[in-house]
């Protein structure tokens, strides 16, 4: 992918500086996320990406200093599945990953599968310990007692250290907390045998 201003004069408003420097630094990143969305199609990626990017400089302060990559990203998730979609509800077209459309069977697959490798990619960037932890208390489901004796901590290092792993998630994934919120409270994802 290349970037050209088309009838440039020369001059660059500070606009489209921090749409280059938006450019620069989000670009690879998202494109190689959305590649992966999308089974390796490297040119519907490079229209998602295109769009994300269009769509974050027309509706978000480029200049603020707050972290644009959980909004990127998530925003290019939502475009992959309503492109999804949208193929769906047309005549199917001739191409190349025909099988990717055999292994998702219906929309609400796509967004259990998109999430997944979203949550999955966020679930990385936390540190050991708060991996462990939150393994021990909403995958094994054990409780804040029995998680600090299993790993030799306190149960209040455990709350704390679910409390944190929980919020950088949250953020990882582009998840706004609101007040309403409890981290307390495990969500319905959290419990395999929940139907």
């Amino acid at each position: 992918m290349s970037w050209t201003m088309i009838g440039s004069s020369g001059t660059e408003s500070a606009r489209e500086r921090a749409l280059r420097t938006l450019y620069a630094e989000q670009a690879g990143p998202l494109y190689a996320y959305v590649v992966r969305l999308l089974g390796g199609d490297g040119y519907r990626a490079e229209d998602v990406v295109q769009e994300t990017l269009l769509r974050c400089w027309r509706t978000q302060d480029l200049n603020a200093g707050q972290p644009l990559r959980p909004w990127l990203f998530r925003v290019a998730r939502n475009l992959v599945i309503d492109d999804y979609r949208l193929r769906m509800t047309r005549p199917q077209e001739v191409s190349g990953m025909a099988w990717l459309d055999d292994l998702v069977i219906s929309p609400d697959d796509v967004d259990w599968l998109l999430s997944s490798l979203l949550l999955r990619e966020a679930f990385r960037q936390l540190s050991p310990k708060h991996r462990e932890v939150l393994y021990e208390t909403y995958y094994s489901g054990r409780s804040t007692r029995e998680a600090g004796q299993l790993l030799g901590i306190p149960p209040g290092t455990v709350k704390s250290r679910t409390y944190h792993a929980v919020r950088a998630l949250r953020l990882a994934m582009g998840v706004v907390e609101s007040a309403d919120d409890e981290v307390g409270e495990k969500p319905e994802w959290a419990y395999p045998s929940a139907a």
